[in-house]
């Protein structure tokens, strides 16, 4: 965080430091001139290789389409790396960074190292985000905001909604009959984006 009117040359008084509470999710203090109001929330759940990010891709063009800001948390069971073994921030990390904010005049990005610490609760990650109009949650089955489903039967894979209460809505490319909650055409972004949109925030 930059902290303006303190001389470069004089050491800096820690014990006027103040760590907040959630140190590990450091929001970095960058202005924002997005919406104030509460961000609408809403989850796409699915098993791997159902088509979740496929519908996201569709789904940010058609919100954005409408006015709306979008911000998207993705969830991975994996391990993955946005670095390039060799470059600065990737040295850096190595070196032992806690957190390394790159930016240039396109874009910035910030990298946390958890290093053994616990993974931050979804609740967490939406206070690191900016204020948006809406963020769509991509994984975190069990998470407890509205989501829609992504069922295809041919995937031969059992449907979350039966033992799912946050699962309001299911996205299909097949007819289910024995689905008793509001059935969406999975290629119709339109549809499944009016849905989300007039989704009560607290049912």
């Amino acid at each position: 965080m930059w902290r303006p009117g303190i001389p470069t040359d004089a050491p800096p008084d820690r014990s006027q430091v103040r760590r907040p509470a959630h140190y590990s999710i450091l929001r970095p203090s960058i202005p924002s001139s997005g919406p104030t109001d509460p961000m609408k929330v809403f989850g796409i759940a699915g098993w791997s290789g159902s088509g979740k990010t496929t519908l996201v891709e569709k789904l940010i063009p058609e919100f954005t389409r409408r006015g709306l800001t979008v911000s998207v948390i993705k969830h991975a069971h994996h391990g993955f790396d946005l670095d390039k073994p060799g470059k600065d921030s990737w040295r850096h990390r190595e070196a032992g960074a806690t957190q390394v904010l790159m930016l240039s005049n396109e874009r910035w990005v910030l990298m946390h190292e958890l290093r053994g610490s616990p993974e931050p609760t979804l609740e967490e990650q939406l206070r690191v985000l900016e204020p948006t109009d809406l963020v769509l949650i991509e994984g975190y089955k069990a998470a407890s905001v509205p989501k829609i489903e992504i069922h295809r039967p041919a995937h031969g894979k059992p449907p979350l909604w039966p033992e799912n209460e946050h699962v309001v809505a299911v996205a299909s490319d097949a007819e289910l009959a024995a689905c008793p909650l509001p059935l969406l055409p999975l290629n119709d972004a339109v549809a499944v984006a009016d849905f989300i949109l007039n989704h009560p925030e607290h049912p």
